[in-house]
């Protein structure tokens, strides 16, 4: 499933495509948003936003008494395609087309597409936790909850309503990058590592939306300091523990290691995240 990097990049690509410009050709090739699709045809396009693993495209003229919002969340199989003008033939897998005369947008795959109103919008707003990559988040929310928690700090992070767009290569490498053991309960997270924690996801995930890829390694363990082979993998980008379990730490050369979840892979050094006793 896609972290929250890419769903903010996708939110500007998106505006850069097509925000501020003419009326849009909307259509559902598919047919399960062909209703939706219609009465957005020959809109524009002005806004764009993101919060968490949710899309959110404005259309019509803007103020909340005139925005038609189409809340996407792509799940595990959604896609997202762009491409230049000429658009070509749809395929009927496109649940979403979005096209001018320069460019268009196909989605394919969401988990949801659906047309929603503003307080619609707020509503989900309300019941995410606060995102790294929004400038409204308070972190001072997402810490009082952990803080009255006696679930472990590994399963926190990827509860969306304490804290949104966090997955599970973020989890691990971030939790790696501050020593702290996956399995520590939320309450026993100090305000300072809560501080550290937040400050470093903030980082690592505005670095995510600029390169469209999660790299968590410092400069000193980079393939070309270590010299060691750069990492292969779908993912792609450097890191620490994640996808790494029965190899080497980069850090310390303890074998990374994995277990099941809340129902996700987790990684982690046992030495370099052992807790002090």
């Amino acid at each position: 499933m896609p972290e929250g990097h890419t769903i903010h990049r996708l939110a500007e690509d998106y505006a850069a495509a097509f925000a501020g410009g003419g009326p849009l050709r909307v259509t559902s090739p598919q047919g399960k948003f062909a209703d939706a699709a219609a009465l957005l045809d020959r809109t524009p396009l002005h806004t764009t936003d993101a919060h968490g693993k949710h899309l959110f495209l404005g259309f019509g003229d803007p103020g909340p008494e005139h925005t038609e919002w189409v809340h996407i969340h792509l799940g595990l199989f959604g896609k997202v395609t762009f491409g230049p003008a000429p658009v070509p033939p749809p395929t009927d897998t496109v649940r979403l087309r979005l096209a001018d005369a320069t460019s268009y947008v196909d989605l394919r795959g969401p988990t949801t597409c659906a047309l929603i109103t503003d307080p619609e919008k707020r509503a989900i707003h309300e019941r995410l936790g606060p995102d790294p990559l929004r400038p409204d988040a308070d972190p001072a929310l997402a810490y009082r909850r952990i803080s009255r928690s006696r679930t472990t700090i590994a399963a926190l992070l990827m509860d969306q309503k304490v804290i949104a767009g966090v997955g599970n290569v973020y989890r691990a490498e971030v939790l790696f990058r501050h020593r702290v053991d996956p399995y520590r309960a939320g309450r026993d997270i100090t305000p300072a590592e809560w501080d550290a924690l937040w400050t470093d996801l903030v980082a690592l995930m505005r670095e995510g939306v600029r390169n469209n890829r999660i790299d968590t390694v410092r400069p000193e363990h980079t393939p070309q300091a270590m010299g060691r082979p750069p990492r292969v993998d779908d993912h792609g980008g450097e890191v620490y523990v994640y996808r790494r379990a029965g190899r080497p730490c980069h850090v310390c050369d303890a074998e990374v290691r994995t277990a099941d979840l809340a129902a996700r892979n987790l990684f982690w050094c046992p030495s370099c995240q052992r807790t002090a006793r």
